[in-house]
């Protein structure tokens, strides 16, 4: 085996269980290194198959190169790189074990060329990352990560019974181009969809990510999701039902952030959002859209992260995460604050960062394709963006009506972490090339011309213009918003309990009379068999004799007659 057949997501998973056996720098260390020595090796992967292994009459293909694996296997290890710099003061070895198993397995499905190879890293992928909320160590978390466990658990269902179902229509494991034409086919994009955020299960992602760690977030945002962009975007190009899943998403996840007190809620909403645009764009299909879904969600990816981590550093140094008892934090948070606003401005595609080089591909291809009704709405949605992420999460948390709140900004390991982030933000921004240059096709797109320039730049100051206008309306309470989520957390509970309630009389009068029953044969055969019984009596050997004589002539008159 040579170095470009080795796994570059088995590095860190491998390596995430001897985590818990280092200490201090040496754990820091291994924390920094693990990535970067699986984006060497991930660098390392020739295109097509570079491992094949046989397995009952098939093959299974545990690596392979593609431009696409290529590109989000390498933002998927920048990721973990940098949240294992954020999480370096983590003291729960089993948030860290788990991220780094998580981001291991989301790295291991970008390489596999097989379905079954997929379906093996999807289900590490939700028990790993199930185990990153749960390690937060608190009630709402454990609810949370069985929850969220539930939800996985059945996507992963649906998923491995469309596997099976696909395999025995083609005969082969092979992850291709497909099109949702048969029961199979729909089994596996609806196991892709459930971990994409999309209808009708949408709520998992708000529901379970808030409830983790300040840290534990960060790692959350990354993975479960893009990945399910990226095998959407290998299996189900051009699935025009796509882009009516995309734009649900868009605008569920605008209107509950809207409504949110929670920051991190917000920010969860707003990753259903993001993966929205991207949904949209696979579902178009064209090159330019698909190079525009995979730039997004590699910007996505560093932008949201980002923001989380601003987020997180709030949680960590004022321990509340409501809008309502925060504000005013710039004053001694100055440096949280700055980054926190450039990953707004990122994800509401502001000219000079990295929102605005990607999503305006997936806008100008709806554009391109003459749809004019998810143009429309694109546009719309990039406005709502910018209302509930771009402004609303930084006003609220830093700039609002003071909350006497005076935390200072978190240790350095935290700071470094959001500045290599808010760099990389403005740096793809401003030289787009060498993500450019990464994405499965040409690029012929220009970003930076005057239309586009201005038109966004229009729509973002009207933006935060109507979003002053109807402050009042903004400001938030201390309210709850339900979700879909309310179906099996409450009126499900409710039913489960009414069932048991009103069965429980039935299955008690069930069992009794089954106990009767029971009771009364055990009685007959007793009496049949018992001491007493005839069976039991003590024989003379002569009327024994006389016995098996008639019962002889018996059987000899019935075999003549």
């Amino acid at each position: 085996m040579t170095v470009s057949s080795v796994p570059p997501g088995l590095i860190l998973i491998v390596g995430a269980l001897l985590l818990p056996l280092t200490v201090g720098a040496v754990r820091s260390a291994v924390l920094l290194a693990l990535p970067l020595i699986a984006l060497a090796v991930l660098w390392q992967v020739p295109d097509g198959p570079a491992l094949t292994i046989a397995f009952l009459g098939t093959e299974l293909v545990p690596v392979q190169g593609t431009t696409l694996g290529r590109l989000f296997g390498t933002v998927f290890l920048i990721m973990a790189f940098a949240g294992g710099l954020f999480a370096m003061g983590q003291k729960r070895n089993t948030e860290l074990v788990a991220a780094y198993v998580y981001a291991g397995s989301a790295v291991s499905v970008t390489q596999a060329g097989d379905l079954l190879t997929i379906l093996v890293f999807w289900e590490v992928m939700a028990v790993a990352s199930g185990l990153v909320i749960w390690s937060a160590g608190t009630k709402a978390a454990y609810r949370a990560a069985m929850r969220y466990m539930m939800v996985h658990l059945l996507g992963g269902v649906l998923l491995m019974a469309g596997i099976a179902g696909y395999v025995v229509e083609t005969g082969s494991l092979a992850f291709v181009a497909m099109q949702p034409e048969s029961v199979a086919t729909w089994l596996i994009l609806i196991g892709f969809l459930v971990n994409a955020g999309a209808p009708p299960l949408s709520s998992w992602l708000p529901d379970a990510y808030p409830e983790t760690s300040y840290s534990g977030m960060v790692f959350l945002s990354a993975f479960t999701t893009k990945t399910a962009v990226y095998v959407l975007l290998v299996g189900f190009a051009g699935s025009q039902v796509l882009i009516y899943f995309g734009l649900y998403m868009i605008f569920y996840g605008i209107i509950y952030a809207l409504l949110e007190n929670d920051m991190r809620r917000i920010l969860a909403y707003s990753i259903i959002n993001q993966v929205g645009f991207m949904v949209v764009g696979i579902g178009i299909g064209t090159e330019m859209a698909l190079n525009g879904a995979a730039s997004h969600a590699f910007a996505h990816i560093i932008y949201k992260a980002l923001l989380l981590m601003s987020a997180g550093s709030v949680l960590h140094m004022t321990g509340k995460r409501k809008c309502t008892d925060l504000g005013g934090l710039f004053q001694s948070m100055p440096l949280t604050a700055t980054f926190g606003i450039i990953g707004a401005l990122s994800i509401s595609a502001f000219p000079l960062t990295s929102g605005f080089i990607s999503k305006s591909m997936i806008s100008q291809a709806a554009f391109d394709e003459h749809l004019a009704f998810a143009w429309f709405l694109l546009t719309a949605a990039s406005a709502g963006v910018f209302l509930h992420a771009g402004i609303k999460f930084p006003w609220f948390v830093f700039f609002q009506k003071d909350s006497g709140l005076r935390p200072p900004d978190p240790p350095g390991h935290m700071r470094l972490a959001m500045l290599f982030f808010a760099v990389l933000c403005i740096g793809l921004g401003v030289f787009p090339g060498p993500l450019y240059k990464l994405l499965p096709f040409a690029v012929e797109f220009v970003p930076y011309t005057v239309p586009h320039v201005v038109n966004m730049l229009q729509l973002l100051l009207f933006s935060g213009l109507a979003f002053f206008l109807l402050l009042p309306l903004m400001k938030r309470t201390l309210t709850i918003s339900l979700d879909t989520d309310w179906v099996y957390r409450r009126l499900g509970q409710r039913i489960a309990e009414a069932v048991l309630t009103q069965g429980g009389a039935l299955y008690l009068g069930f069992r009794q009379a089954a106990v009767r029953r029971v009771g009364q044969a055990i009685g007959l055969v007793f009496r049949v068999t018992g001491p007493e019984s005839v069976f039991a009596r003590t024989w003379h050997t002569g009327n024994a004799i006389m016995a098996v004589t008639a019962v002889l002539a018996v059987v000899l008159a019935l075999f003549f007659f």
